[in-house]
């Protein structure tokens, strides 16, 4: 498991999105998501602390300030394989919203 990293950018005077990759341990698509997070994040320029969590998750699952990327709602508390894979729209549209106060 990746530590966790932090993207930072100087144009941001807020503190840093909170985004957590969530997974089942050898999760097939978590590699996917995580790049698609990185090239978000590279774009946008939005500062993020980004943490990759094992565990017994819906797998992969994306939470940008405790919200589901794919569907808006809080995340569920059991594993599962999920092929719903945000997109990169998405991600960036959570990534706004998260910055803005």
């Amino acid at each position: 498991m990746p530590a966790p990293t932090t993207t930072t950018s100087m144009t941001s005077p807020h503190p840093p999105l909170r985004v957590r990759l969530l997974s089942v341990p050898g999760c097939p698509l978590i590699d996917q998501v995580r790049a698609a997070v990185q090239h978000c994040l590279r774009t946008t320029g939005i500062p993020a602390v980004v943490e990759d969590i094992e565990g017994c998750y819906p797998s992969p699952t994306l939470l940008i300030d405790g919200v589901d990327v794919a569907t808006g709602q809080a995340p569920i508390p059991h594993a599962c394989c999920r092929l719903d894979l945000p997109t990169h729209a998405q991600i960036t549209a959570a990534l706004h919203k998260g910055a803005t106060p």
